[in-house]
């Protein structure tokens, strides 16, 4: 593991102050509205690199702040990805495939260190309980047009522990408000998701599930509710392995839980076992919305609302890419991925999920030696990395799976684009693995019979360079491949002049 001491923010405030002090933030002090204007302006500001928008001046909301897109990709032209690595305590300058390394690198041998907890708690600076109960008093925008609510809940953490008290898990799933519900939300909770595999051990037990929703918690701790980390592992004990100290959390007010004691806005209760709501429809990672379609899912009884002084929501507008939902995920994804090749001793260098993909694609370089290694066929190769990398919690958001060279630079898309369409043969080089988990809800597979069970064909990419004694000849024409080092050297030092 690398021992580098990691910058770690404590609050969601550090983080902005930081990203202000890099221009990476851009407060906006002119009045706005909640309904849909807060959404639009998220939502171009991830289309276009623009600096993470603060909003706070909403009209209706005094006192209260919005921030916009605060892990989405970063105004950094060197390095798109820089609010993550701020986040994650990294320099600014680590690149996508970088910070899939160090999340895999860190895993490896981590003390897991659980939280301590605190007695006083910036995000309990105000109190409301029983009458005084009120979750439409928050700025919570309507993101897209045609959302079926307002998300209160797109960058939190959901908090929730299984009746025995064994596995507290921290994670990301959208949470709606109840029109004209001042004491309700609805939110969805799924069987193979780590929340819906605790919430049915609340139900068989005939119990409604005690719940804690953080918004506004240190960057860090988002993103690592977004991690497919294996059952049973506590997000808040791998949080403190991860900076090597633990996370300060604070006890909730009404229900047995702890959150971070510096998120911004904390609501408490309990999910009804019998109560039901219709959820959604909302954008969603993959780029569409189906306006549609909706859920009926368990609905979320608050107790308690807790929160700091002036506190900011933060907002993700999900969908085209690139959002939230690709820069946690993608990474997250990458290191599991990853760590289950290595595992499996594949020959392999990196892997990343592409961001600009809306998390379909994954890719894979492996070293040049992988024939010798492997005594492997490539396409048998191919198709044996496929499988490993859909065998992991979390792998049925992307559907393809790349399989390249090591000299492919998997953060550049136009070495992606390169490899795929000069090295992927249009027939002999497109492998189908059959019966694989796949996103109940992805439009790829609208329509399929497969789709219920949540199994379907993904693609694998064999973008492998062929062993063929005219290709052993050919060499690239990069500016890195053609020349001689010598000259490299001379040509960037004198690029300026």
């Amino acid at each position: 593991m690398n021992t580098t001491k990691k910058k770690h923010l404590k609050s969601l405030r550090d983080y902005v102050e930081v990203l202000r002090k890099t221009g990476d933030l851009k407060e906006i002090k002119r009045e706005v509205e909640a309904n849909l204007e807060i959404g639009a302006i998220i939502r171009r500001s991830c289309e276009i690199y623009s600096p993470a928008p603060l909003f706070s001046n909403i009209k209706g909301y005094p006192g209260y702040r919005v921030l916009g897109a605060p892990l989405s990709y970063s105004s950094n032209e060197l390095n798109r990805s820089s609010r993550v690595a701020i986040a994650l305590g990294l320099d600014p300058s680590t690149k996508g495939p970088q910070i899939v390394q160090a999340l895999a690198d860190g895993a490896k041998n981590m003390r897991l260190i659980p939280p301590v907890v605190v007695e006083n708690a910036p995000c309990q600076e105000n109190i409301m309980l029983a009458d005084d109960v009120d979750i439409l008093k928050f700025p919570t925008p309507m993101i897209h047009d045609g959302d079926g609510g307002r998300y209160f809940g797109t960058l939190h953490i959901m908090v929730c522990r299984t009746p025995d008290g064994s596995w507290t898990n921290w994670s990301i799933a959208r949470v709606m408000i109840i029109e004209d519900e001042p004491k309700k939300l609805v939110g969805i909770l799924i069987p193979f998701q780590h929340n819906g595999i605790i919430f049915q051990k609340w139900k068989d037990i005939g119990k409604p599930m005690p719940f804690a929703i953080a918004n506004g918690v240190e960057p860090a701790a988002t993103f690592v509710g977004g991690m497919p980390l294996p059952e049973n592992l506590c997000e808040g004990d791998y949080l403190g392995g991860w900076f090597g100290e633990p996370i300060e959390v604070v006890r909730c007010k009404t229900v047995d839980l702890e959150v971070p004691a510096t998120a911004e806005i904390v609501v408490e209760g309990t999910i009804s076992t019998t109560e039901t709501h219709p959820e959604g429809t909302m954008g969603e990672f993959h780029g569409y919305i189906n306006t549609l379609e909706k859920n009926t899912m368990p609905v979320f009884n608050i107790s308690a609302i807790t929160h700091r002084d002036n506190p900011i929501l933060p907002v993700c507008s999900a969908g085209k890419p690139v959002e939230e939902n690709h820069t946690i995920a993608g990474p997250a994804l990458s290191a599991m991925a990853l760590e289950e090749l290595r595992n499996a001793e594949i020959p392999v260098k990196s892997v990343y999920v592409i961001p600009e993909s809306a998390l379909h694609l994954m890719a894979v370089t492996v070293s040049s030696d992988w024939p010798e290694v492997t005594g492997l066929l490539p396409e048998d190769f191919c198709r044996k990395i496929g499988h490993i990398c859909k065998e992991f919690h979390g792998a049925y958001r992307f559907v393809r799976v790349l399989v390249t060279d090591d000299d492919i630079d998997l953060s550049d898309l136009r070495d992606i684009f390169w490899a795929w369409n000069s090295r992927c043969h249009p027939s002999k080089g497109h492998l189908t693995l059959s019966d694989e988990p796949i996103h109940p809800g992805e439009p790829l597979y609208a329509g399929h019979e497969s789709l219920a069970a949540a199994k379907d064909d993904i693609e694998v990419l064999n973008c492998l360079l062929p062993r063929t004694e005219i290709l052993m000849k050919m060499k690239s024409t990069a500016f890195a491949d053609d020349f001689p080092k010598e000259l490299q050297n001379r040509v960037i030092a004198l690029w300026d002049e």
